[in-house]
Parts: structure tokens; sequence; C-alpha cells
């Protein structure tokens, strides 16, 4: 070897890995800020699904209260007209129904049991027990866990509400 191949290999600069690992950290932190970010939407997606499928549950429940007949009814009934209409759904799952399926828009598993209907919360109506007759109170609580898409271990309850009253 001559001396000039030798300084030429000794001539390497200290700092020659120096961009590549500036790069890998700069790298790591976007990625991870970009992950967070979809994942932010993703959650907000959710919560807005959840919300706009209680008050999809509340629209069925105020419009499908007492109705004509009981088979067309969702709720407790009506008992203060003569005869007493009893509704075949009192229960509410119609209502549940309705809600399952505008919350699976969501992407997450969301079943009925993620949904509560409550005809006469908090004795609003004076009743003591349910009421789904023009004017009575109905709320449709969803109560669901949330899975995140990148962040498995991070699972929260997401909650949302909507109330209305019976139109008939």
């Amino acid at each position: 070897m001559t001396a000039t191949v030798k300084s030429r290999l000794m001539c390497v600069p200290r700092d020659a890995g120096q961009a590549m690992v500036e790069f890998m950290l700069v790298a790591t932190f976007i990625m991870i800020l970009f992950t967070s970010i979809v994942q932010m939407i993703m959650y907000m997606y959710a919560y807005t699904t959840y919300a706009d499928s209680a008050k999809e549950g509340i629209r069925y429940a105020i419009v499908h209260g007492t109705g004509r007949n009981s088979a067309n009814c969702s709720g407790p009934g009506n008992p203060s007209v003569t005869p007493a209409l009893t509704c075949t759904d009192s229960t509410g799952n119609y209502v549940k129904d309705a809600v399952v399926n505008f919350g699976v828009l969501s992407f997450q598993n969301f079943a009925r049991v993620d949904v509560a209907v409550d005809y006469n919360p908090n004795g609003a109506n004076g009743a003591g027990a349910g009421c789904s007759a023009a004017g009575c109170l109905v709320r449709v609580t969803v109560a669901h866990t949330y899975t995140p898409l990148f962040f498995k271990w991070a699972n929260f309850t997401l909650r949302a509400a909507a109330d209305g009253r019976v139109m008939n």
C-alpha cells in the first residue's frame, strides 16, 4: 500500500454515521406522532358515531312511543288510556337495534349490551314507572369499551347519551 491510499483510509470523519442516527431518531418520532394523530382521529370518529347512534335511538323511541297499536310501539306502553296499551317491545330492544345498526359504523365490536334505554329517567314524569306515552321522557345511553387501533393495551369506555320526549 502506498502512503496516499493509507492516508485516505485514515481520513474518515469521526461523525460519518451521525446523519443516519439523527435520521432514525427523527423518523421514529415522526412515526409515533403520525400514529398518535391517526389514533386520535379514530377515537373522535368513534365517539361521534356513538353520540349519533344514541340520537338515532332517540329518534326511533320518540316516533314509536305508544304508536297506534301494541304491535308498532316500543317501550313500556301507556297505562293511562283505556284499555291500557302494552307494547310488544316493552324492554326497548327495537330501540337498541336501531342504535346498534348505526353504531357499527364506528369500526368497533358494538353490541346491544352497550346500549341502555330508559323510559322515564329519574322519575321525570312523576309516574314512577316507565312510560312511553306522548310527552314521556326517554334516554338512550351508549357505553362501549373502546379498543384503539394501534395501542391495544389502552382500552377505555366511551359514553354518550341523548334525551327526547315521546311524540305519539
